[in-house]
Parts: C-alpha cells; sequence; structure tokens
C-alpha cells in the first residue's frame, strides 16, 4: 500500500468496537484499525505503536498457533500521513453510532493495522465481479462449566449464554431472548446446528451478520436497530442458490432459500481445516460436563417430546468450531475458581510492582508466552507461576469465547472447481469457500473482577427470575430473602 498517495475518499467506516475503530477500502480488500481513546486521554506515539504491536504479536505468535495459519490474520502496522488520518476522522464522523462517540479516534500518532477486509473472501484470488456472500457468527461459550469450584449448581446444567439472555433483556439490551444455545452449535450433530441457526438468524442480536460484496444485508450494525427480514434476505440470496432462476417465489421460496444457506453454514464449520500447533498440545477432554444446557429450546423441544436422549455427534478435530472450543476450555476452573489465584497474584504485584514485565502480563506475546500456556495441570501448588498460568490462560479462553467466525462464500463453476479450492455443495449450486477468525485481542488481565462480578449477577438473576417461576419451593426462598440478592462465590 503507497500510504504517500493515500485519498481519504476512497475510504468509508466499516465498524467499531471498545478500543477500536475500522475503515475499508472502497475497491480493495484492506481494512485499516486505528486505536480509539476517552477525550483527552490521548497516549503517546510510542503508546499506540506498542499497543498495536502487542495485537499483531498476539495473533501471530499466540492465536495462529491455536486456530492454524490460514485462519488467523494478524496484519501489519502501517505509519500514515498525519493530514490523510484528519480528514479520513472528520469524513466517517457522522456515520459514527452516537453510543461509539464517547472515545475518539486517534489522529495523532498516524499509527495504525492494515488487515485483509473479511467480508471478502480470503486465501484465493478470483475474478474481480464475481459476487461475494459473508456470514459473520459470534458462536459464544461452546461447553458448561466441568470445574469442581463450580459453587452454584445452576451452572452445571444451563450455560452462560442462555443465563445471560435474560439479564440482557431485563436490562434492555435485547427486546426478547434467543433461543440460540452455543452448546447446540458446537455439539456436531446436524439437527442441533441447524436449529442454532435457525435460531441466530430469527433474533441475530450481535451474534450474527451477513455481508453481500462487503455490504451488511442482515443483522444488527453496531446498537442500531437490526435489519432481520426474512423475505429481503432471501431475495438478496437467491441469486446465489438458485442461479438458474429454477425456484419461483412463493410461500416456501423464503423458507427454501435460508434451509440451503443454514445447510452450506454447517457444512462450511464442520471442514477440515489446516493442522495448527495447539493440535498436538495435550487437550481438555471435550466430553467433561455435559454436553447440552437444560435451557436450550432444542432441548426443551425433546423433553416436550417424550425424547430425552440428546445426540451429540462431536466435532471433526480438524474444524474451527473444534478448535475454538479448544481454546475456550482453557478456562478450566471458571472465574469462581480462578479469582482466588488473580488475587494471589495481584497481591505478589502490590509487593513487588517491578516483577510486572518480567511476569509478561501486558506482553511481550512472544513464543515464550505461548509455551507456558501449555501446561494445563489444576493442581494448585501454592506458587505465583501457577497462579499467573491460569490467569493467562482464561484470558485466552475469554479471547476464544468473544471471537467471531467468518465464512466467505463465491459461487463456482463445476469446471472451476479445483481441489485445491475447498467447495461446499447447495442443492443447485457450488461454492469456494473461505473461513477465517475476527474480533482476537486478549482480553485485559484488569477485566478478571469485572467478569467475576458479572457471573454472580447473571446467576442470581436465573436463578431469582428464571428459575424460580419454574420451582416453587426456591419462589418463596427468594420471596422470604427479597433483600438477599447477592450470589456468594467460595474462594
Amino acid at each position: 500500500m503507497e500510504v504517500e498517495k493515500m485519498d481519504e475518499n476512497e475510504w468509508k467506516y466499516h465498524g467499531e468496537g471498545n478500543q477500536s475503530l475500522v475503515v475499508s477500502h472502497c475497491q480493495r480488500c484492506v481494512v485499516l484499525r486505528f486505536l480509539k481513546s476517552p477525550p483527552n486521554q490521548n497516549k503517546t506515539s510510542e503508546e499506540i505503536l506498542h499497543h498495536l504491536q502487542n495485537i499483531v504479536d498476539f495473533g501471530k505468535h499466540v492465536m495462529k498457533q491455536f486456530f492454524g495459519e490460514n485462519y488467523v490474520h494478524h496484519g501489519e502496522i502501517i505509519q500514515l500521513p498525519l493530514d490523510f488520518v484528519r480528514q479520513l476522522c472528520l469524513k466517517i464522523q457522522p456515520e459514527r453510532p452516537e453510543s461509539r462517540c464517547d472515545k475518539d479516534m486517534d489522529t495523532l500518532s498516524g499509527y495504525a493495522m492494515c488487515l485483509p477486509n473479511l467480508t471478502r473472501l480470503q486465501t484465493y484470488r478470483f475474478v474481480e465481479h464475481r459476487p461475494i456472500l459473508c456470514i459473520e457468527i459470534k458462536p459464544k461459550c461452546g461447553f458448561i462449566p466441568f470445574s469442581s469450584h463450580v459453587s452454584q449448581e445452576i451452572k452445571h446444567k444451563v450455560c452462560r449464554y442462555c443465563m445471560h439472555q435474560h439479564l440482557k433483556v431485563a436490562n434492555g439490551k435485547w427486546k426478547r431472548p434467543s433461543k440460540y444455545c452455543p452448546l447446540d452449535l458446537f455439539s456436531g450433530n446436524k439437527q442441533r446446528m441447524h436449529f442454532a441457526l435457525k435460531s441466530l438468524l430469527q433474533e441475530a442480536q450481535n451474534n450474527l451478520k451477513i455481508f453481500k460484496n462487503g455490504e451488511l444485508i442482515y443483522g444488527c450494525k453496531d446498537d442500531q436497530e437490526c435489519v432481520s427480514d426474512w423475505n429481503e434476505l432471501a431475495r438478496h440470496l437467491k441469486p446465489f442458490f438458485f442461479p438458474s432462476n429454477g425456484l419461483v417465489s412463493g410461500p416456501h421460496c423464503t423458507r427454501t432459500i435460508v434451509k440451503e444457506l443454514i445447510h452450506v453454514i454447517t457444512m462450511t464449520l464442520l471442514s477440515s481445516t489446516d493442522a495448527c500447533r495447539a493440535g498436538d498440545m495435550k487437550t481438555v477432554p471435550i466430553s467433561q460436563g455435559r454436553s447440552y444446557c437444560e435451557a436450550s429450546a432444542f432441548n426443551k423441544e425433546l423433553v416436550r417430546n417424550g425424547k430425552h436422549k440428546l445426540e451429540s455427534s462431536g466435532l471433526p478435530k480438524g474444524c474451527l468450531l473444534y478448535k475454538t472450543l479448544q481454546a475456550q476450555m482453557l478456562d478450566m476452573l471458571d472465574i469462581e475458581g480462578l479469582y482466588p489465584l488473580y488475587t494471589r497474584v495481584e497481591q505478589y504485584l502490590e509487593e513487588f510492582p517491578e516483577e510486572r514485565s518480567t511476569l509478561q502480563i501486558d506482553g511481550p506475546y512472544n513464543e515464550a508466552f505461548y509455551e507456558k500456556l501449555l501446561d494445563l495441570s489444576t493442581e494448585d501448588d501454592g506458587t505465583i507461576a501457577f497462579a499467573l498460568t491460569k490467569v493467562q490462560q482464561y484470558r485466552i479462553a475469554m479471547t476464544a469465547k468473544d471471537c467471531s467466525i467468518m465464512i466467505s462464500l463465491s459461487p463456482c463453476l463445476q469446471d472451476e472447481c479445483s481441489e485445491q479450492r475447498p467447495v461446499v455443495l447447495a442443492s443447485k449450486s457450488r461454492f469456494t469457500f473461505s473461513v477465517s477468525v475476527l474480533d482476537l485481542d486478549l482480553k485485559p488481565y484488569e477485566s478478571i473482577p469485572h467478569q467475576y462480578k458479572l457471573d454472580g449477577k447473571i446467576v442470581n438473576y436465573y436463578l431469582k427470575n428464571v428459575q424460580a417461576k419454574d420451582d416453587p419451593v426456591m419462589s418463596s426462598l427468594f420471596k422470604e430473602n427479597e433483600d438477599c440478592t447477592l450470589v456468594l462465590h467460595k474462594v
């Protein structure tokens, strides 16, 4: 990229999170990622560069080892002309959601990350005019805690996502709870996976987005109202799945097209991907804990129909969902078992603050950092080394629980599809595809106390307002103790 010839008019607002803002190029398949900070709290150029370098190194030396070479795009740091950055900031400001404007885009350092635009097909070169469909899924945590440190039995039965849904609806974040349950998606059972994906399409929230040629056509754009009209979605998808117009519009048309989409997503998620170093490490047994969630709408439907056996086919070891789940399961102790270890590290740092850099809490995220993550022992020997390893593994797990999977699809003719390109078949069409992982910034060490408190709030709200309604004994217990709302975690 020729940074000297940058023109702000060739770039457009793409989206943003808590820490950064992204713009995409109008023609080329690249995005620029800029850091953000609260007004009057600007970091120095050196601090910005160090922060961005940490993000690149973490993707390159840590997450790429877990997920594989082709699926993590760590990008590179570039320095841009300051005049271009300021003009770009002015251009995109009107497009930013009001809720995100509490922080300003960095316009002082000129540093940014240059990354591939993952809403476009990656890995292979195609004809420019070929249409591209991209599905972004944030699968969330795919297992139920198996740790003996868990103090509330409900956490061994109902997954975190399903419990959190009720608190989010009560707080006004969403209008209604989703029927999606991550354990269904991670089950490897096609029937359960289809149900999970259909539930995501019915209530996308911020867990599903669909792009056509880089433009959002389905799902929520930041905190704005969601685009969730199935008929409109089917209109966009019809040329992809029924290119010769073989399906005439009618009452079954929309459902048939959505069914095709769900099938194709399922097959790409189950496809084998490249090898990675984490595949050789001793893994956390997937069989630990139960393979289904009692709150899952799919599970409830089975029980209603008198079926109590849930099939869990298991994920193919090479697929991205399997790798994601393995990284998530580095949370072996649950936040309840982890928090005392975090406290041990904090007390040590209070006594020896100069040791913070030696412990690599803020980086560097290099080979040595990765090697320490491979110790899966859970026997606490009382040392700082043990506590620190578990804290760092928990941060990796939290990152994997919040990552996004990007599936890019491009139609191809039968004679174009070679053995080198992965292909997925639909009823009337075929696609070359690529799968990538996004949102892999390491979760902050400082966020652990927040996670501990949030865990208590989620569990407490669910016990009091959801489970209690189905259990008259629990209901009367809560009425007698109306003021006692805190769920105590044992330490």
